[in-house]
Order: C-alpha cells, then sequence, then structure tokens
C-alpha cells in the first residue's frame, strides 16, 4: 500500500532531524520521534487539501494538491478498524481541503462503503435554490415597498401643496389689482361714485353673501372699475379675477392663472407608477379646478366666516354656440351650489344681453346689477375733475353742457374728451368715428347690389329699418326743446325687444347688433342706441338726401333676388326673337279647314306695374 506523507508531518520531521546541527543541542532519541510521527497521525487527516505527496514542501510558493478528493481504495490493505486518520482496512477517504484537520479522514467499520454523495449534495443544492428565491422575493418586495411608500407620500404632499396654492391666490394682492392699480396711490380717492358702488363694496368685502350677481351694462360704463376699487379697498383678500375669453383652452389658462393652479401639469407621479389625471377637454380641467377651488373655500369658511370672492369679467367675450353655452352652463352650475352654501360668491360682468338671458333660465340665485350712463349732474361733475386731474384748469359750464349734448354720460368718452385741448372737437371726432362703425357694419348697397351680397344686405338693411324707426320715434316725442332737453339731460328713445324683431322682421339679428354696440339691450329688455354718440349718427345717417328711397331700393332688391330664387321660368327658345309657331287643321279627308299662327309679343313692365298700382 502506497503511504501519504503530509506536508506538515515532512516539515516537523525535517525540524527534527536536522536540528542535530546546532552546537548546543544533539539529535532526538528515537522514541521522542516516533510520539511526534504518532501525535501528528492522530492529528493531522491523511489527504488533506494543502499537504502534498511527495517531495520537499515550499512555504513560498507551494504546489498545487494531486491528491484526489473523496473515497481510494486499496484492495492490496486488509481489513481493519481506524479512527482519525483516514485509512481503513480496504480504502481511504480524504478529507476536504477546506474542511478542519480533524476531520481530514473518514471513520468506518471493516470493509465498508463511502457515505452517500448524491443526496447530500441534491439537499445542499436545494437550499440554496430555496435561499435564492427567498433573498429574491425580499429585494422585490423591500422594492415595491419603498416604491408604493414614496408614490403615496408624493401625491398626498402634490394634493396638499394643490390646496396651498390655491389658497395663496386668494390671500392680499391679486394680479390684476396690481397691475391696475400700479399708477395709483393707495390714498386716492375715485373721481365719481357710481350708483352701484356702495353694493360692490359690500359684495365684494363678504358682508352681502348668499347670491351670485351679474353686472350688466353698455361698454365703457364703469362696471370693471367698479369692481377694482372695491378690491383695492380690501386690498384683494380673499377675492381673485379672471378676463374670460371665447376660447376654452384659453379660458382653462386664464382661470388655472387667477387660482395658481397648474392642472397636474407639474405632476410626476408617473416616476413612482402612478397615473396623473387622463388628458381631456377644456371643460373638464375648468371642472377639476372649481373643485379644488370648493375645497379651499370650505377651509377659509370655517377659518374666517367669510365666503371667497371670484370674479369672471368679459363674460360677453364668451361665443354664443355650443361650446360657449357649455361653459356658461358649468359656471352658472357652481355659482348656484356655492352661493346656496355660502362658499363662493361669483360675480359675472358682461356687456351683452344674451348671458342675462341665457342665465336668467337656470338663476334661482342671481341678482341683477344693472349699469347705464351718469346722469346729467354726475357726468358734469366727473368731467370736472377729469379736467382737472389731466390738465389742472377748470373748464366752463358752456363747454362742460357741450360736451355732454354730444357724448352724454358715458364714463369712457367722459375720459378721453378730458385729455384733449379742445374737448368739443374731440366729442365731434367720438360722434364720426361711431357713424363710420355704422356704415361700415350696416351700410346699404342700394337696387344695384349683386345677388351673391343678398346675406349681408339683410343684415345691413334690417339694421337700419330700426335705426330709421327710432329716429322717427324721437322726432314724434321731441317736445319744443328738440332731441335734446337740458334739464334733465339725454333720454334715448327705446322699444320693447319683441317689438324691435318685429320691426326688423328677423329675431336672429338683434343679438350680433348689441355684440357689435349698434344697438343696447338692457336689463329690463328695451332696445335703444348703444351711447349718445351712436343715436347722433342714427340721426346724421337717417338725415342725408335720399336716405329713405336708397332703403326702399334695397329692401326692394333684397325681395326680387328672394322672388327669383323662388321661381322658375320657362322660355320656349322657337319664339325667341320674333320665331312663331305655324299649325294648320285637317279634316278627315285631308283637307285644310284652317291654319292658326302662334307668337308672342313682348310686354310693357313698367305699363303694367302702373295699371297694378291703380287697382290697388
Amino acid at each position: 500500500m502506497a503511504t501519504i506523507i503530509p506536508r506538515y508531518f515532512q516539515r516537523t520531521c525535517r525540524s527534527l532531524l536536522f536540528s542535530a546541527k546546532s552546537s548546543q543541542h544533539g539529535l532526538l532519541p528515537p522514541s521522542i520521534w516516533q510520539q511526534k510521527r504518532c501525535n501528528t497521525n492522530h492529528r493531522i487527516s491523511v489527504g488533506g487539501g494543502n499537504d502534498y505527496q511527495f517531495g520537499p514542501s515550499t512555504d513560498l510558493q507551494p504546489q498545487p494538491s494531486t491528491q484526489k478528493w473523496g473515497y481510494v481504495e486499496d484492495p492490496a490493505a486488509p481489513g481493519g478498524d481506524q479512527t482519525g486518520g483516514g485509512i481503513r482496512g480496504s480504502g481511504m477517504y480524504h478529507g476536504s481541503p477546506g474542511g478542519d484537520d480533524s476531520n481530514g479522514g473518514g471513520s468506518g467499520r471493516g470493509g465498508g462503503k463511502p457515505p452517500p454523495k448524491g443526496e447530500d449534495d441534491r439537499k445542499h443544492k436545494l437550499k440554496g435554490t430555496a435561499w435564492k428565491i427567498f433573498e429574491s422575493a425580499a429585494t422585490t418586495g423591500a422594492s415595491l415597498a419603498i416604491l408604493g411608500l414614496a408614490g403615496y407620500s408624493y401625491h398626498k404632499y402634490y394634493k396638499r401643496l394643490v390646496l396651498q396654492k390655491i389658497d395663496n391666490a386668494f390671500k392680499q394682492g391679486d394680479p390684476a389689482l396690481n397691475m391696475a392699480t400700479a399708477g395709483h396711490s393707495d390714498s386716492e380717492e375715485p373721481w365719481v361714485m357710481l350708483e352701484a358702488q356702495d353694493k360692490i363694496d359690500n359684495i365684494v368685502s363678504g358682508k352681502e353673501e348668499g347670491h351670485y350677481y351679474l353686472l350688466i351694462g353698455e361698454k365703457g360704463t364703469g362696471k370693471t372699475s367698479m369692481l377694482l376699487a372695491a378690491m383695492h379697498k380690501t386690498k384683494g383678500e380673499a377675492c381673485s379675477i379672471m378676463e374670460a375669453h371665447a376660447d376654452p383652452e384659453i379660458f382653462r389658462i386664464r382661470l388655472g392663472k387667477a387660482l395658481d393652479f397648474e392642472f397636474h401639469e407639474d405632476y410626476i407621479g408617473s416616476l413612482f407608477s402612478i397615473r396623473g389625471p387622463r388628458d381631456t377637454t377644456a371643460l373638464l380641467d375648468i371642472e377639476r379646478a372649481l373643485n379644488k377651488l370648493e375645497k379651499v373655500a370650505l377651509i377659509r369658511r370655517k377659518a374666517t366666516g367669510k365666503p371667497l370672492i371670484m370674479i369672471v369679467n368679459s363674460m360677453h367675450l364668451l361665443r354664443n354656440d355650443d361650446d360657449g353655452k357649455d361653459l356658461l352652463e358649468l359656471l352658472q352650475q357652481k355659482a348656484e351650489s356655492w352661493a346656496a352654501s355660502g362658499l363662493v360668491t361669483t360675480i359675472f360682468n358682461s356687456d351683452d344681453y344674451w348671458v342675462y338671458e341665457r342665465l336668467k333660465q337656470y338663476g334661482s340665485r342671481m341678482e341683477l346689477i344693472s349699469v347705464g350712463d351718469l346722469s346729467k349732474e354726475k357726468a358734469i361733475t366727473a368731467l370736472k375733475n377729469y379736467r382737472a386731474k389731466y390738465k389742472h384748469e377748470m373748464a366752463s359750464m358752456d363747454v362742460l353742457e357741450r360736451v355732454y349734448e354730444l357724448v352724454g354720460g358715458r364714463l369712457a368718452f367722459l375720459n378721453k374728451v378730458a385729455r384733449e385741448e379742445d374737448m368739443v372737437a374731440k366729442c365731434k371726432q367720438i360722434c364720426e368715428i361711431e357713424k363710420t362703425w355704422l356704415l361700415n357694419k350696416c351700410g346699404l348697397l342700394g337696387s344695384d347690389m349683386d345677388d351673391d351680397v343678398m346675406d349681408q344686405q339683410k343684415f345691413a338693411s334690417s339694421a337700419m329699418v330700426l335705426v330709421k324707426y327710432l329716429v322717427d320715434m324721437e322726432k314724434k316725442n321731441a317736445g319744443e326743446c328738440g332731441h335734446y332737453n337740458p334739464e334733465i339731460g339725454h333720454e334715448l328713445p327705446e322699444v320693447p325687444l319683441y317689438r324691435a324683431r318685429q320691426i326688423m322682421t328677423r329675431a336672429e339679428f338683434i343679438e350680433e347688433f348689441d355684440h357689435l354696440n349698434i344697438f343696447t339691450i338692457d336689463s329690463k329688455a328695451r332696445v335703444r342706441a348703444d351711447s349718445v354718440p351712436m343715436q347722433n349718427a342714427f340721426r346724421e345717417v337717417c338725415g342725408e338726401p335720399g336716405f329713405a328711397q336708397h332703403l326702399d331700393d334695397t329692401l326692394e332688391r333684397i325681395s326680387d333676388i328672394e322672388s327669383l330664387g323662388r321661381t322658375r321660368e320657362l322660355t320656349i327658345k322657337d319664339l325667341w326673337y320674333g320665331g312663331k309657331y305655324n299649325m294648320t287643321v285637317k279634316n278627315y279627308k285631308g283637307n285644310v279647314e284652317k291654319s292658326v299662327h302662334f307668337d308672342v309679343t313682348r310686354g310693357d313692365r313698367e305699363k303694367a306695374k302702373e295699371e297694378g298700382e291703380d287697382d290697388t
């Protein structure tokens, strides 16, 4: 049987054999050497992973092991029983290289078999696989938990941040208010007090609640100025204002600016696999913004006990179509619910009547505030203040009277006139501008117009018919002073809305005229000229020579074109240019009995008209 000498044993023996070279020590006795050998055999297992079979060992650069791991059979060896050395009668079992020295060899009885290797490997593999599965599952679960917790925390933070930003939008200071009052001092008093100013102040300050309001009046009467003045008194506290627009997308952007709401455009929840609001129409985004405003208003109501004020200016800019009506209906529904709960007081501002007509249909909590021109006394007072502010001079009463006679009590016109050196000349220029606007939109083309412009001339002739009717009414009702009474001021002629539609013979045109600022419809459904300069333009147009005949010719031409469109004319080409038919009548024998000639003689249209008028 081959003998394997461990490397440790070689080093020990070498050190013992060559220790005699020392001058003070001699060789060890054989008994000591045998004892060392015996101890080494019992302590070191044969076939250790770091042992070598033969030759000297090298500590600096060990050679790779040439031993075989596992069981080595030696059939020539006698049976026996050994423990700890790994050598047994018929074979040897070498320990693993990484094991302890004491477990280096196997233990067996007689000529036994090696331990079962496949079952241990299978258990070891199952344990490793189970541990890897558990490790992967734990890592995935921890990642998902961290991702979910981070996403939920961000989602809650973002919702709270949105409400906080909307709440900040209703604190003191508003972008529209700051821009409007940038050039004015805080102590500056208004130049003229309008009748509705006190009521507007109470609404904006939160003293009046339970309703929503519609301000309606002509352009330039001071509606927006009253709202800004009321906001200036409260420094914009709990109040926000926005400008409406015909495009719902732009309306959405302006609403977001007024409320400081980004419509989830800055939402990054997708990083945490949290889906944000889906992309839809502008109307749905407006609904979301108003819902957020409602939450903020509820918190504010509990804290302060006052409602928020939301002002939507220039509501007449909305289109009178399906999209505009849907947006107006959405705003009215929110205004109704907020007014009932006292959370938000909504104020709509409009120049056109159709907004009031639409809101009135479902407005159970709506209150109407009508704003018109100033009376003569207030208009002259305002003009004095304007003149003193801009020119630092006091105008004479005659000039002030003349200015009021030409432009009336419209604040926008008074403000323009007061800035000029010659106020009367500026008034005449304003009247000329209004006349030009009227003729550009409603000019008549007469009897020579082409049939392609018939639709536009229907629109223009309807306006001119009503213009002529109002001027004739003014002449009829005028007293000794004419159309203007210096004592009471201007009283423009007006007719009910239904009567105006009868006069024009068209029901849908009057709303377009109101939008063009030619006619105006007040809160009582009365139709009149939009302003005093426009009424002056009515008089000048109707006073031109031949206006009535020109209007009649236009109406007649429109009637003829419509008649041609409804009439089908049949002609016989053989009779053109003097042609005729010759017909003969024969009897049963074939003889000609008579002949008939069929031709056409052109008639006289003018003579036929005269005969028709005589018959009537």
